[in-house]
């Protein structure tokens, strides 16, 4: 027996669903009809600079283990990619999915287990987020694609649109993209890693870090993010499959801007995509590679684990 969010489990129980995909209890009706409503949402929330000093401290780039710790200052502008800590959905406990993820913007039963897909942002370089500042975060769903539902291995890929926009100011500083999957409840999982296309033979710079249970314990609290498979290893066992508790996506896309900024802290992002390609896991040492292209104006980013396995895959355009 053991906790799951607030509920004691026995481990038969977990054992006695077997993974299977139970395409006919889909009520199509409710989906298209889920699909068709509109869908925004408004989070405000006030950039403090110790909210970002928490998430400093928990990252490796700016931890102060490998250079002397410097803490946010009111008014400077915000890094790329820490716009994480801030403009979380509040969910009481009771309204969390069973996997532990949030409900908003969530499309309805049984597509209950939720994946960190791909993302997409893009700066105001004339306009950033400045540490200390007041914002809205406004939430669109842009666009929701069915995938596989012909194959019996229904998905459904929710593309959630978030613009940041200062209280001072009419126009968005950040445009982001987050792109989650949504899979059945009891849906197999297929474990065999995924090979990432077209990577360069080379890097021209790297930045080596291992996640622990501790990163991952303080990411999560940090991004209010109570994802199973973030924190009990025997949910992320035993109901997804996996061998290890997963890190989190946005962490490692963090790092992978993270890197392009401890490399050159002179260079400026204006715009940044990425995607996952296979689970990375906790307690195992991660690459993460940096090629720019042939006229500088853009950075290739990819993260391998110990093992070879390509995590996820990044492109920065520079200013």
């Amino acid at each position: 027996m053991f906790r799951l969010g607030s509920q004691l489990v026995r481990r038969s129980q977990l054992n006695t669903r077997p993974f299977s995909s139970p395409v006919s209890t889909i009520d199509h009706n409710s989906l298209n009809a889920w699909i068709a409503e509109p869908k925004h949402l408004h989070l405000t929330d006030t950039m403090h600079p110790e909210r970002l000093s928490d998430l400093y401290s928990t990252i490796p780039s700016r931890d102060g283990s490998r250079k002397p710790f410097v803490e946010p200052k009111r008014n400077g502008a915000l890094p790329p990619g820490f716009e994480i800590a801030y403009f979380h959905f509040r969910t009481p406990e009771a309204e969390l999915r069973p996997d532990g993820t949030d409900g908003e913007f969530r499309p309805p039963e049984p597509f209950s287990r939720r994946m960190w897909a791909s993302g997409k942002m893009t700066w105001d370089p004339n306009n950033p987020l400045l540490i200390g500042e007041r914002a809205t975060a406004t939430w669109t769903v842009d666009s929701i694609q069915k995938k596989a539902f012909d194959k019996g291995n229904p998905m459904l890929f929710v593309n959630k649109k978030i613009q940041y926009t200062m209280d001072t100011r009419a126009t968005p500083s950040l445009v982001e993209e987050r792109v989650h999957v949504y899979l059945l409840d009891a849906q197999a999982p297929n474990r065999t890693p995924r090979k990432a296309k077209d990577l360069p033979t080379t890097s021209d710079f790297s930045f080596s870090y291992t996640p622990s249970l501790t990163t991952l314990f303080r990411f999560s609290a940090i991004m209010w993010n109570a994802h199973h498979i973030h924190l009990d290893k025997d949910y992320a066992v035993e109901r997804e499959g996996y061998p290890e508790r997963i890190v989190q996506g946005p962490l490692t896309s963090l790092m992978l801007l993270e890197t392009v900024a401890d490399h050159d802290p002179k260079l400026h992002i204006r715009s940044f995509e990425y995607r996952a390609i296979n689970p990375l896991l906790v307690g195992r040492s991660h690459t993460i590679h940096g090629k720019y292209s042939e006229n500088r104006d853009s950075v290739q980013l990819w993260c391998v684990d110990s093992g070879g396995i390509v995590g996820m895959t990044g492109k920065a355009d520079l200013v």
